[in-house]
C-alpha cells in the first residue's frame, strides 16, 4: 500500500523541478484528467479498506471516467459552453463521497482497535 505514495512523491518532485507548461487549450482537459484520476485513486483506497478492491474495475474505472469527461470537455468546447463543468461538479462530489467514507472507515478501525487493546480477552 505505501508504493503508490512513493510513486506520488516521486511525481510531485518531478512536476516542481520541471519546467512544462500546459497550453491554456488543454487546461480544462488537464483540469478533468487530474479531478478524474484522484477520484479513481480514492475510490481504489475505498475499495482496499473495504476489501473489495478489484484492479480490473480500478483500471477501467480510470479510463472510463478520463474518457467520457474528456468527450464532455470537448464537447462543451465545440459546443462554445462550459460543459466540462458537469464533470468537475460530479468528480468533486464523488471525491468528497469518497472522503468521508474512507475517513468513517479509519475513525472505525481506529476505535475497534483501541476497544481490542483495552479488553484483550474479548
Amino acid at each position: 500500500m505505501w508504493l503508490p505514495f512513493v510513486f506520488l512523491i516521486i511525481g510531485v518532485i518531478l512536476g516542481l523541478l520541471t519546467d512544462l507548461r500546459v497550453p491554456d487549450a488543454y487546461t480544462d482537459y488537464l483540469t478533468i484528467a487530474v479531478l478524474a484520476a484522484f477520484d479513481t485513486l480514492l475510490g481504489g483506497i475505498r475499495a482496499q479498506l473495504e476489501k473489495k478492491f478489484d484492479d480490473i474495475v480500478f483500471l477501467t474505472g480510470f479510463f472510463t471516467n478520463v474518457s467520457l469527461a474528456a468527450l464532455l470537455a470537448f464537447l462543451g468546447v465545440q459546443l462554445g459552453i462550459d460543459l466540462y463543468l458537469a464533470a468537475v461538479f460530479a468528480f468533486g462530489v464523488r471525491l468528497f463521497q469518497n472522503i468521508a467514507i474512507i475517513r468513517r472507515h479509519l475513525i472505525t478501525q481506529t476505535i475497534n482497535s483501541r476497544k481490542l487493546k483495552k479488553n484483550p480477552e474479548k
